[in-house]
C-alpha cells in the first residue's frame, strides 16, 4: 500500500503522480493541455454554498432525518441536452421522491445523475469487433460511441462540449425549479403523461391526492401557505473518473481556504477506481465537497476502514457516502460485513444502496440487462440487514430514464428478454424505464419502519 501524503502536500493536480485508472490516452498532448487550460478558465458549474448546503442536509440524512434520491442515466450523451429529455428526467424524480416523502414521512434529498455523468469506467482499454480492434468507448466526454476509428479516438475537444452540455443541462433545470416546475400546488405540471397507462397509475394518484389534500387542507385552516411546496432543492452528481475534468474545475475558495470540485455537488469514486493508492483517492481526499464511493461485495474490511479514514479522516458528518453495489445473491453475506467493519471503528458514514450494478447480466443472445426482482431483492434485502444490525440506510443510487424504454425486464408490466429489442436506448448499462422507477419508490416508501 503506498503511503498517502499530509493534507497539506495535497494540490489539485497531486493525483499525477500515484497510479491513476481508467484515464483515456490522448495522442495530441498539446491539444489536451490547450483544452485543459481553456476549461480552467470557465465559470464553476456550482458554488461552494450549494455544496456546503447538499452537506448539511446529507448529515441530515446520516442521522436519519431525511432520505436520499440519487438517480438518472447511466451515462448522458451530448446529443440528449434537450429540454424534453431533461424535462422527463426531472419529471420521474420529483414523483419519485414525492411518493418517498409521503410513504417515509421525512423529507427528500434529491441529487440527480446529470450534467457531468459523460465518463464511464470500461472493463477494457479496447474492443473488438469483427477482427478489427479500437478503443472502448468512454463516454461523450472522450470519445464517441459508433465502432469506427475516427469516433473512438479521444478528442480533447470532446470535455469544453461536455462543459458546455453540463451548464445548459444545470441552468435549465435551474430555471424550471426556480418558475415553480416543483410547485406541489401543480403536481399536473410534471406528471409523466404515459404513467397514465401504467398498472400503478392509481396506486401514485393516490399519493398525491392525498398528499396535495393534506397540504390544502393545513392552509385553508391556518390561513397560511407552505411555502417549501413550491421550490425545491435539487443537486447534480457524477462519477469523478476523468480527473483532469474533475481537476480543472477545482477552485480555491478564500473565505474557509478550502479546495471545491464545482464541476458537481456530489462527485464519486467508482469500484474500479478506488484503491487507495490510486489517483482518485488521492483527489478527492483534498476537495470539501461531499464524496461517495462505491463498495463491492468483495472490499476488504480493513480497505473500507483506511478508506474512510484517508477521504474523512475528522469524522466530519456528510462528508462521505458508501455506496454499496454487492448484488440480489450476495448482499445477505457481504452487507453485515461491511456494516460491522465501519462500526469497528466507531466510523460514521452515510449509506446509500445501489441495486443497479450487482445485478447485472446478459441475456442468451448478449444484450446487457437487469431483472426488475433481483433490483427490488437487493434493496428490500438492504432495508433489513441494515436495520437488524443496528445500522441505517440512507439513501438510493438507480440508474434510470424518464422515458418509456425496455431495458431492464420485469416490473409492472412483466417486460422479458424479447421485449428490450422494442425500445433499448442505452450506450452502455441498462436504466429502469419511468414506470420501474415509480415502482421502486412505492416500494421504498414502505419501509419507514426500517428507517427508525
Amino acid at each position: 500500500m503506498a503511503t498517502v501524503p499530509a493534507l497539506h502536500e495535497w494540490a489539485p493536480d497531486s493525483w499525477t503522480r500515484f497510479k491513476t485508472l481508467q484515464q483515456p490516452v490522448y495522442r495530441d498532448q498539446a491539444a489536451l493541455k490547450s483544452a485543459v487550460d481553456s476549461l480552467a478558465a470557465l465559470p464553476p458549474l456550482v458554488v461552494s454554498w450549494e455544496v456546503d448546503a447538499l452537506k448539511r442536509q446529507l448529515a441530515r440524512a446520516q442521522a436519519g432525518e431525511c432520505f436520499v434520491l440519487q438517480g438518472g442515466d447511466c451515462a448522458e450523451s451530448l446529443e440528449d441536452c434537450e429540454s424534453g429529455h431533461i424535462v422527463q428526467q426531472l419529471k420521474i424524480l420529483l414523483q419519485m421522491s414525492l411518493v418517498l416523502a409521503h410513504g417515509l414521512r421525512q423529507p427528500i434529498v434529491r441529487i440527480g445523475r446529470l450534467a457531468g455523468q459523460y465518463a464511464k469506467p470500461r472493463s477494457a482499454d479496447t474492443e473488438t469487433v469483427d477482427g478489427v480492434t479500437l478503443p472502448s468507448y468512454r463516454g461523450d466526454i472522450v470519445n464517441r460511441a459508433p465502432f469506427d476509428a475516427a469516433s473512438r479516438e479521444p478528442d480533447p475537444q470532446l470535455l469544453l462540449r461536455g462543459y458546455e452540455r453540463a451548464a445548459l443541462t444545470l441552468n435549465f433545470v435551474r430555471g424550471l425549479i426556480d418558475g415553480g416546475f416543483a410547485d406541489l400546488h401543480h403536481p399536473e405540471y410534471w406528471d409523466l403523461q404515459f404513467m397514465r397507462h401504467s398498472p400503478k397509475y392509481e396506486e401514485y394518484q393516490r399519493v398525491v391526492d392525498n398528499l396535495v389534500g393534506s397540504m390544502r387542507f393545513f392552509e385553508s385552516m391556518t390561513g397560511r401557505a407552505v411555502h417549501d411546496s413550491n421550490r425545491i432543492d435539487f443537486y447534480s452528481s457524477h462519477e469523478g473518473l476523468h480527473l483532469l475534468y474533475e481537476q480543472a474545475q477545482t477552485r480555491h475558495i478564500a473565505r474557509v481556504n478550502r479546495w471545491y470540485n464545482l464541476s458537481t455537488h456530489l462527485p464519486w469514486i467508482g469500484v474500479r477506481t478506488a484503491a487507495l493508492d490510486g489517483g482518485h483517492v488521492e483527489y478527492f481526499r483534498g476537495i470539501a465537497n461531499p464524496v461517495a464511493v462505491k463498495v463491492g461485495a468483495d472490499a476488504d474490511p480493513a480497505y473500507l476502514r483506511e478508506l474512510i479514514r484517508i477521504l474523512n479522516p475528522n469524522r466530519e458528518p456528510g462528508r462521505l457516502a458508501l455506496i454499496h453495489r454487492l448484488g440480489n445473491a450476495k448482499v445477505e453475506s457481504a452487507l453485515p460485513r461491511l456494516i460491522e467493519a465501519v462500526r469497528g471503528q466507531h466510523q460514521e458514514v452515510l449509506w446509500i444502496c445501489d441495486p443497479m450494478h450487482g445485478n447485472t447480466e446478459s441475456t442468451a443472445t448478449g444484450v446487457k440487462t437487469r431483472r426488475f426482482d433481483n433490483i427490488l431483492g437487493e434493496l428490500e434485502a438492504a432495508f433489513r440487514i441494515h436495520h437488524d444490525h443496528g445500522s441505517r440506510l440512507g439513501g438510493v443510487h438507480l440508474e434510470l430514464t424518464g422515458e418509456n424504454v425496455t431495458e431492464c425486464t420485469g416490473g409492472a408490466r412483466g417486460l422479458s428478454d424479447v421485449d428490450l429489442a422494442r425500445a433499448y436506448r442505452s450506450t452502455v448499462d441498462p436504466r429502469l424505464n419511468y414506470e420501474q422507477a415509480l415502482e421502486v419508490a412505492m416500494r421504498i416508501s414502505r419501509h419507514a419502519e426500517l428507517r427508525r
